[in-house]
C-alpha cells in the first residue's frame, strides 16, 4: 500500500515540477525577440488579409479586440467572441474593428505555426475542441504564462513593446495614420487586459492618437500603461470569480496609494463599470447570448451596448450595466 501511495504522489509532484520548468523557460521567447533571434517579421495567418483592405471612407475609430487565453492564433476566436465581433461591426459601421491579432506571441505567430512545437499545439487544439478537454488546457496555461511575462517588471517592458509593434503594424494595414487623431481602442478580454494596458505605453509614444483601453473582465496588474492611456475602462462582472486574481497583484490593493492603478483612479484616468450578474466566461459570462430571464437582454447585448457607448463617447463613460 505504501508503494501505491508513493506512486500516486509522484504524479502531481512530477506535473508541478514540469510546470515550474515550463514557467522558467517562458521568458526565452520574449528575450529572443529582443535579441533579434526571430528577425523583424510580424506574422499573419493565411486567412488574414495580406494587405490593407480598400477604404471607401475614413474610420471614426480603430477597435482592436484581443482575445482570451484560449486562442492559438489570430483566426481562432471562440463562437462567443466571434458573436461579439459581428455585433460590434454591425453597430459601429464607421469604425474599423480588427480581430486578427494573437496577443500571446511577440511577433503574432500562431502557436500552430511555430517551427518546433506546431504539432503539439495542433494536437492540443484538437483536444480542446473534441476532448478530452483537460489536454486542451495546455493552451490556456501557456497563454497565461505569457500574461505573467507581460505583467513582470523585468520582462514586461520588452513584451509590451513587441505587442505594441504588432498592433501598430496591424492598424496601419487598415489605413491608420499615426499622425492623425483618430482614436485607437484596445479591448482586452480576460488575460489580454494586461497586454492591452502594457501596449498602451508605447502606442502613446508612437502615435498622436488617443489610446483607450477597455478591460473586459480583464486580469491585469498595476502597469505604467494605466497612466499612459487616455482612459482605461474596466468592465467587472459582479459574478466574475476570475477577478480574485487582483488580490495577488499588490498594485491593485487600495492601500498602495502610489501604484499606477490607484493613481489612475484618483486622477480620473480609470473607471470601473460593474456588470451586474455577469460571470467571466461560458454560460452567464460577458459574451453569453442566452437571456438570463424571459424578456431580458442577453449578457452579450448588454456588453456590446456598453462597449459601443464607450467607443462612441469615451469622454462620457456609461454608468454600470
Amino acid at each position: 500500500m505504501a508503494t501505491s501511495w508513493t506512486d500516486l504522489l509522484l504524479l502531481p509532484v512530477a506535473a508541478l515540477l514540469l510546470l515550474l520548468f515550463w514557467a522558467a523557460l517562458t521568458p526565452l521567447e520574449t528575450l529572443g525577440w529582443w535579441a533579434g533571434w526571430f528577425g523583424d517579421a510580424i506574422y499573419y495567418d493565411a486567412a488574414a488579409p495580406t494587405s490593407a483592405p480598400p477604404s471607401t471612407q475614413s474610420s471614426s475609430a480603430y477597435v482592436l479586440f484581443l482575445s482570451g487565453i484560449g486562442r492559438v492564433s489570430g483566426q481562432t476566436l471562440s463562437y462567443r467572441e466571434q458573436g461579439l465581433i459581428d455585433r460590434l461591426r454591425q453597430q459601429l459601421p464607421h469604425a474599423t474593428v480588427i480581430d486578427n491579432i494573437f496577443p500571446y506571441s511577440v511577433n503574432n505567430l500562431a502557436l500552430t505555426g511555430q517551427p518546433l512545437f506546431a504539432g503539439l499545439w495542433q494536437w492540443a487544439l484538437r483536444r480542446k475542441l473534441e476532448g478530452p478537454a483537460l489536454a486542451g488546457y495546455l493552451i490556456n496555461i501557456r497563454n497565461m504564462l505569457q500574461v505573467a511575462i507581460a505583467a513582470d517588471k523585468r520582462y514586461g517592458p520588452i513584451y509590451n513593446q513587441a505587442m505594441a509593434e504588432v498592433m501598430l503594424e496591424t492598424v496601419m494595414r487598415y489605413h491608420f495614420d499615426p499622425e492623425s487623431a483618430v482614436p485607437i481602442f484596445l479591448i482586452g478580454y480576460s488575460g489580454a487586459g494586461q497586454i492591452a494596458i502594457g501596449a498602451a505605453t508605447y502606442l502613446r509614444e508612437w502615435t498622436k492618437a488617443p489610446i483607450y483601453v477597455i478591460s473586459l473582465g480583464g486580469i491585469f496588474s498595476s502597469d505604467p500603461g494605466l497612466l499612459a492611456a487616455s482612459h482605461t475602462f474596466h468592465l467587472w462582472g459582479s459574478r466574475d470569480k476570475a477577478q480574485i486574481w487582483r488580490l495577488l497583484m499588490p498594485g491593485r490593493w487600495s492601500w498602495i496609494a502610489s501604484s499606477e492603478w490607484n493613481r489612475a483612479l484618483r486622477q480620473g484616468r480609470a473607471s470601473i463599470l460593474r456588470m451586474e450578474g455577469m460571470d467571466h466566461t461560458g454560460r452567464g459570462g460577458y459574451l453569453d447570448r442566452t437571456p438570463p430571464t424571459e424578456g431580458a437582454r442577453s449578457h452579450l447585448e448588454r456588453t456590446v451596448a456598453t462597449l459601443c457607448a464607450i467607443i462612441q463617447h469615451p469622454d462620457q463613460p456609461p454608468s454600470s450595466s
